[in-house]
């Protein structure tokens, strides 16, 4: 029907993959922003703490589509262990070198980035926070838990790891750079920008490592620092 295109069933599983990214980020995109927050729970719409369930709300669906989905996929119809998709320990040392480097480094680059109008209209996401720290922890947690450990599994783990057998490390780290980068959009331009070189880098240092532990861990210390350097240094 279509001459020139080729299907190979074997491949099945990479094509999955690459329609995954679109599919699951367009659901995300419509049904996990805190705006659709109001429409799912009308009657906790004019709650004062609204804005910061609504956050919960946007991390949680985020973890389901971008980790559990991607997860059961890969347990129950690749039938792969978690492992091959750098979710073990990997690489120790060259790992916790990047961990120590990176955040010592780039500390003060947030810090300064924290003091940015168009930044801190972004961050935090809950805006309760910087009036009302009463619910930090709890935040904070959430969005590491939810929201980075299934960023990192998605981007550089399902799509990176589950890429590269078919399409080469290089190819896989810019196809998991281009899908992260999209998330991005509307942010700061500094952001969007700095998304595409830290989605190379990343991808390096997980493929290098073979985990996505520690980027999660690089990655998360970045947003949280970002939160905690403009609710207490304003």
């Amino acid at each position: 029907m279509f001459k020139g295109i080729i299907f190979n069933k074997k491949d099945i599983h990479f094509y999955v993959m690459l329609l995954s990214a679109p599919v699951l980020l367009t659901l995300y995109r419509y049904h996990g922003y805190p705006e659709y927050f109001s429409g799912y729970f009308p009657a906790l719409a004019d709650d004062p703490q609204a804005g910061i369930y609504a956050r919960y709300w946007q991390f949680i669906i985020f973890f389901l589509l971008m980790f559990v989905l991607p997860v059961i996929y890969v347990k129950f119809v690749m039938k792969k262990p978690l492992s091959v998709f750098g979710f073990g320990l990997g690489d120790v040392k060259y790992g916790s070198k990047w961990l120590i480097t990176i955040p010592v480094v780039v500390a003060p680059l947030i810090f300064l980035s924290s003091k940015m109008p168009d930044v801190r209209l972004e961050y935090p996401l809950a805006k309760i926070l910087l009036t009302d720290r009463q619910h930090l922890l709890v935040y904070e947690l959430m969005y590491v838990v939810f929201y980075y450990i299934a960023w990192e599994f998605y981007f550089r783990g399902f799509l990176l790891f589950g890429l590269k057998e078919r399409f080469g490390a290089v190819n896989a780290i810019l196809i998991q750079t281009v899908s992260s980068c999209l998330v991005h959009i509307g942010k700061p331009e500094g952001e969007i920008i700095g998304s595409i070189v830290v989605g190379i880098l990343f991808g390096i240092i997980a493929l290098r490592s073979r985990s996505i532990w520690y980027v999660f861990l690089i990655h998360a210390s970045i947003g949280v620092l970002t939160d905690i350097f403009i609710i207490y240094f304003n």
